[in-house]
């Protein structure tokens, strides 16, 4: 026999479980497009350093700072990227009310920079939180990419 305490918790773990499949997916997919955006990233990198040692360029030439420059904005594409497809899908779901909050809501939520829980309904704040969670990994791990790149520059 459901009394209505029942009920809740199974609509609640039902919510929940949903929650999570659709975050440990967002994750997979973030993780997964981050791995090969790093990927060719040093791939280049490693081009560049050996052209650069072939061609005793120094790693403080205008050509070695312009192409961190280049490294720091594909940095920060890979982030709108992974940014953009969360915002797509409070967006497509109804999490939010509209495009431009669900991208200002994801963005704020994936650089745990916090938010106000008014934007997203209640039935996605999980998926928030975990957005946050996965944001702040791979921001970690850009920052650890990117303090490699500079340590090349400063030998």
């Amino acid at each position: 026999m459901n009394n209505g305490l029942d009920l809740w918790l199974d609509s609640s773990l039902a919510g929940m479980a949903r929650q999570l499949m659709v975050s440990t997916l967002m994750v997979f997919l973030t993780v997964s497009i981050h791995a090969v955006g790093l990927t060719l990233l040093n791939r280049r990198l490693r081009s560049e350093a050996l052209d650069e040692h072939a061609r005793h360029i120094s790693p403080l030439s205008v050509r070695s700072l312009t192409f961190v420059f280049g490294v720091v904005v594909a940095l920060f594409g890979l982030h709108a990227i992974e940014i953009w497809l969360y915002a797509a899908l409070y967006d497509t779901t109804g999490a939010v009310h509209n495009l431009e909050t669900a991208v200002y809501f994801s963005t704020i939520s994936y650089s745990a920079i916090g938010y106000d829980d008014r934007y997203i309904v209640e039935g996605w704040r999980l998926v928030a939180a975990i957005e946050g969670i996965n944001g702040l990994l791979l921001l970690g791990w850009s920052t650890a990419f990117f303090v490699s790149v500079v340590t090349r520059i400063q030998r």
